[in-house]
């Protein structure tokens, strides 16, 4: 596998890395998040925001995906790990939340993801993501809370 090119890239999304890291323990191979990814992932965000892809296709893609994160939202923690595993489908089910703020407006931001894991050959071979689309939201308009609240 190659390695990630520039990882600072990457400083705002460590607290989602290490909650990810925590809930496959034991499960995939590799040191780090983008270890655990076959090369031809599929990652599918289910439930997203405007203008945020549905479907990325392949390790590198999410990696540049992901590289941009930090220039949006910059996460301070990631915790409330709930680990749901079907060994008979390999399939991983992990509940978690987040804080952090948005870049741009210094918003606070709370949000809460169900992400359902596939694993074949000791690597991500799927990911179906979800998450409240209002936090976002409200955190990049800065016309919220960080909640979801929406204020006027």
């Amino acid at each position: 596998m190659v390695p990630v090119k520039n990882p600072e890239d990457f400083k705002a999304l460590e607290p989602f890395f290490r909650v990810i890291e925590q809930g496959l323990a034991g499960l995939v191979d590799g040191e780090h998040f983008f270890d655990f990814l076959a090369d031809d992932v599929v990652f599918e965000y289910v439930v997203t925001v405007p203008d945020y892809p549905s479907r990325v296709e392949g390790r590198d893609n999410l990696v540049e995906l992901y590289r941009g994160y930090g220039d949006l939202f910059y996460l301070d923690h990631c915790g409330d790990l709930a680990i749901h595993h079907d060994r008979e489908s390999s399939v991983v089910v992990l509940e978690y939340s987040s804080r952090g703020r948005a870049v741009r407006t210094q918003a606070p931001y709370q949000n809460r993801y169900i992400s359902v894991i596939t694993i074949a050959d000791r690597a991500i071979s799927h990911w179906r993501d979800y998450l409240n689309p209002l936090p976002v939201l409200a955190a990049l308009s800065a016309e919220g809370d960080g909640r979801g609240m929406v204020t006027e």
